[in-house]
């Protein structure tokens, strides 16, 4: 079993050896003995022992020893933890996209029976299923993405004396098996399923919301249906933008055969290496531009901030008489009310119109704020339906005035 603490501490501790094996791995499915001695000897740290640092990445279970052969591989949790990181990901498949469409349809109609059944439950789970996919397909797009940067630039970098047809063959397969089913999916009319679909689930989202409002339900379960809808309107956004850029990368490279020589395969590559790596790791310090200030500006202190710093060094704190503590009056005393008989009485004269007039005929020797507290909390019991009607009424108490919306009780 995979100890955490010590995967993480082998990560810090050899992550430029587990790096160059993450890089290695996409071209080779496993590493043979001689390959991983020379990824460790040629490592910053390859001065140590190399069957000590080797040991060590075995026990932590970063490293694994494939069965009936000599081979090794990586971790494949550390494997695409490692990708994520450094940007090396492959090209995923539409098809897993179309797939999670079809859980977000699920989910979705899910959610709408909740609503209408009034079922926790079901709101839970398909609110934790929703929430889960757009992850999943928002870190999907985003690899993806970064894919196609990379076929791209691996394009664009590649020797001049290969042919352009096979330069950019897998260019040109990204784009028929990716982008235009992409952009198929993503289309909002009618022919697209994915953008369709998102504005469907926003609609019974918002639906959701606004009959968990009129319903009193908990802030809880508003909060989390609101926030589900708050990430549905991201990700319409997310592959929207990210499907225009993924086809304004790989369409020139498809229409036509750009100039392409040594310095921009160079130039290429370089700005491969930097957008993974950074500046700093990929280029030497000596052949960074410097910079060099030729004249120095000096800030010196105002007058008026003088003057005030003057008045500070002197300054004595005005003395102010606090008034002497007087008796406040005693509050009201405390209220009683046997909640049990108040809603067995409730419950015998269901369904009552209108709970406000209820309580105020027959509790009327209450505080206005006992009064008030009980109809909130009689509003929320789930031993009857409570709605709530669009028109305003409004009330006298004994000390104020209330306007509100009348709530009518039914048995549930």
């Amino acid at each position: 079993m995979v100890k955490p603490k010590s995967l993480l501490f082998q990560l810090h501790k050899y992550w430029e050896i587990i790096e160059q094996l993450t890089r290695l791995s996409r071209q080779l499915m496993s590493f043979d003995l001689k390959t991983v001695d020379r990824i460790i000897i040629n490592s910053s740290i390859g001065k140590q022992d190399s069957n000590a640092i080797k040991n060590s990445l075995l026990n932590a279970d970063v490293l694994q020893k494939l069965t009936r052969t000599d081979d090794y591989q990586l971790n494949p949790m550390v494997l695409e933890f490692t990708k994520g990181l450094t940007r090396e990901h492959e090209l995923g498949l539409s098809e897993v996209l179309k797939a999670r469409v079809e859980g977000i349809r699920h989910a979705a109609n899910l959610l709408s029976e909740g609503v209408e059944e009034s079922s926790s439950e079901k709101l839970a789970s398909s609110t934790k299923q929703l929430g889960d996919l757009f992850r999943k397909i928002s870190l999907q797009l985003e690899q993806d993405k970064h894919a196609i940067m990379e076929i791209a630039e691996n394009a664009k970098s590649a020797s001049t004396n290969i042919p352009i047809e096979r330069r950019y063959r897998e260019v040109l397969e990204a784009y028929d098996q990716y982008v235009e089913p992409m952009n198929a999916m993503l289309d909002s009319g009618s022919g697209g399923s994915f953008y369709p679909l998102l504005e469907q689930t926003e609609r019974i989202l918002d639906k959701a919301v606004d009959t968990l409002s009129k319903r009193g339900a908990l802030y809880k379960q508003r909060l989390a249906v609101r926030q589900i809808a708050y990430q549905t309107k991201e990700l319409r956004l997310q592959g929207r933008l990210i499907a225009k850029e993924c086809a304004q990368i790989l369409l020139p490279l498809r229409q036509e055969v750009r100039q392409h020589n040594q310095m921009t395969a160079v130039m290429s590559r370089l700005l491969s290496d930097i957008r993974k790596q950074g500046a700093s790791r990929v280029l030497e310090s000596s052949a960074l531009p410097g910079w060099l200030r030729e004249r120095n500006n000096r800030i010196h202190i105002g007058e008026s901030t003088r003057s005030f710093m003057a008045e500070v060094v002197n300054y004595q704190p005005k003395k102010v008489q606090f008034p002497d503590e007087d008796d406040l009056p005693l509050g009201e005393d405390i209220v009683w009310v046997d909640e049990k008989v108040l809603k067995a009485k409730i419950k015998e004269e269901l369904p009552v119109d209108n709970l406000m007039d209820w309580l105020s005929l027959h509790y009327s020797k209450l505080p206005d704020d006992a009064l008030l507290r009980l109809y909130h909390e009689l509003v929320l019991d789930k031993q009857w339906f409570a709605s709530v009607s669009p028109d305003q009424s409004q009330i006298k108490l004994k000390t104020i005035k209330v306007k509100y919306h009348r709530h009518s009780l039914e048995r549930g």
